[in-house]
């Protein structure tokens, strides 16, 4: 029975990304649609409101648009927080959030990262939820997406231009995102999820002791936390809480929800090349390194606690400290592989209480970033290797390494090697700063190679643009909130500004014709040659602090 709880959502995740990718397809690519006569009319009154106008961009003024709209949105973001205790909608009276944390939360959202070192219910007023987290969760999601269509252009066009970016984000909120989230929003209000704008209840127990009930605008936010990869929760136990995740079937909805857009790109790189088999070639592999890391996670978690067992403690029913009963181990298990593959980030079951080979998996997910990834994030890094890839086997096999009839060549592959050579440095650097300086460490709550892991958590979960987190790690600190913000930016920018400089580098090339001498990429071979590479490439780079944090602690049991 628990097996079906894993194959069902992973069968519907197929079943749904196949239409919407067309339907993505056609938003990114400008084709005709059915939803045109309507959504057409405004959106050409948001370009006639904001003077907007529809000019191709190159890659370098896409970037540059990127960075002026994101950075604007984060410094409003930032001064909403700094004075939420003067403004309306706030009545909980909750008070101004400390500059620190203001600029890691402004931060965190605008990267579409939603790491939190604040508790929901207590730390934002309903205005902060809505204006600040709400809107930042479509913006950066559109952001990113945005970038993906971007960078497909790039790299299968036959133009120097990759679009315009505020023509891009504003067809990608109006008919992807706002309408999901609609519909989402919907679903889970009838699964009980609360969508007010009342205040806090106190209610009387049966032990005549009075109690706070937090509620608010819940769902609007969970539908666009889910859809748009964003992760962050309107409580502090995210969707481990009854108010956000309150049934098995929300569950559902929401699992569903962070893989559907995901996938859907994949898909929709497949009708914009038109060549379908190189887009499953993709996905499948995707696919394969995704499907690998549930038995491990499942089988760990099933297992339970050998120490606990020892001392007479049944674990009949698995390891459940940190679970939600509701939900159970094979829900849990994948939702935590779901929401570390995709980088979203939310979580309906506490990291910190997994077991050690539990923990490793959400762990290898963000560290590999490869896997689906959020919006746009992991098809672009998995793109990325297969360019590597081509490389490589073209050089080892002797054939000219091209890929999608473009020449590789040695711009491409340093700022790719760049690109690969800068996740890691951003999740390890500023992890050996924490575990060797007394701010660093006063944030771990446990010894040894448990402590470790949080902390690299911490900053892969950063650097991977995902916001999960190791409950045990104190990331409201001056020092914290510093380093993982900057974490945070570089993960985000970086990535997008090499990898959309690789598509501009690609645009402006001229198309080769496939010969003899072609290096298939759209075949099984390459499916399998690719997987190689991603795991050599993340194995190599992760696993001296894999073996000192999650591994080592197994070890140890």
């Amino acid at each position: 029975m628990e097996i079906i709880q894993i194959i069902i959502p992973l069968i519907l995740f197929v079943l749904i990304v196949i239409p919407l990718g067309r339907y993505v397809y056609n938003v990114i690519s400008g084709e005709k649609s059915f939803v045109d006569p309507l959504f057409n009319k405004i959106d050409n009154l948001i370009f006639k409101f904001t003077g907007i106008k529809k000019d191709e961009m190159t890659w370098k003024t896409y970037i540059l648009a990127i960075i002026i709209s994101n950075v604007v949105m984060c410094l409003f973001a930032y001064i909403i927080l700094r004075i939420q205790s003067l403004h309306f909608l706030n009545p909980n009276n909750i008070k101004s959030m400390t500059p620190d944390l203001s600029f890691n939360t402004a931060v965190s959202f605008i990267t579409n990262t939603n790491l939190q070192g604040y508790a929901g219910e207590s730390g934002v007023s309903y205005l902060s939820q809505m204006v600040v987290m709400t809107f930042l969760m479509f913006t950066s999601a559109a952001t990113g997406f945005s970038a993906a269509g971007a960078f497909m252009r790039g790299i299968i066009g036959r133009k120097k231009t990759l679009g315009n970016f505020f023509v891009d984000i504003t067809r990608i909120i109006t008919r992807v995102l706002l309408p999901l989230s609609i519909v989402i929003t919907v679903v889970l209000v009838s699964q009980g999820v609360p969508q007010t704008l009342a205040p806090t209840k106190t209610i009387t127990t049966i032990q005549n002791q009075y109690q706070d009930i937090a509620i608010g605008p819940v769902a609007s936010l969970e539908s666009i936390k889910h859809i748009g990869t964003n992760g962050g929760g309107f409580f502090n136990a995210n969707s481990a809480h009854p108010f956000e995740n309150p049934t098995p079937f929300s569950n559902l909805v929401e699992l569903l929800s962070m893989m559907a857009l995901p996938g859907s790109i994949v898909i929709a790189f497949g009708l914009m090349l038109k060549n379908k088999k190189q887009a499953w070639v993709i996905f499948i592999a995707m696919s394969v390194l995704l499907v690998m890391m549930i038995p491990v996670i499942y089988m760990s978690e099933r297992a339970g606690n050998p120490n606990l067992a020892h001392i007479g403690l049944s674990q009949a029913m698995g390891n459940m400290e940190g679970k939600e009963v509701r939900f159970g181990i094979a829900a849990s298990a994948l939702f935590t592989t779901i929401t570390t593959a995709f980088t979203t980030g939310t979580v309906n079951t506490m990291h910190d209480s997994l077991m050690p080979l539990g923990g490793l998996v959400p762990l290898w997910n963000m560290m590999l970033n490869v896997v689906f990834g959020g919006k746009g994030v992991g098809f672009m890094n998995m793109i990325m290797y297969a360019i590597i890839t081509v490389f490589i086997a073209g050089l080892m096999v002797g054939r000219t390494p091209e890929f999608l009839g473009k020449k590789i060549e040695g711009k491409e592959i340093k700022l790719i090697a760049l690109a690969i050579l800068v996740h890691p440095f951003i999740i390890l650097f500023p992890s050996s700063v924490s575990l060797s300086t007394k701010m660093g460490l006063s944030s771990i709550t446990n010894p040894g190679f448990h402590g470790l892991t949080e902390t690299v958590y911490q900053f892969t979960s950063a650097a991977a643009n995902n916001g999960s987190a190791f409950a045990g790690f104190n990331g409201n600190t001056v020092f914290a909130n510093t380093t993982t913000g900057i974490t945070m930016l570089l993960g985000r920018y970086l990535s997008i500004i090499i990898l959309l400089t690789v598509a501009g580098s690609l645009a402006s090339k001229i198309a080769v014709p496939e010969t003899m001498a072609t290096f298939r990429t759209d075949n099984s071979i390459f499916v399998v040659i690719l997987i190689c590479v991603v795991i050599i490439i993340g194995a190599l780079t992760f696993l001296p602090a894999l073996t000192l944090g999650p591994i080592a602690e197994h070890l140890m049991l």
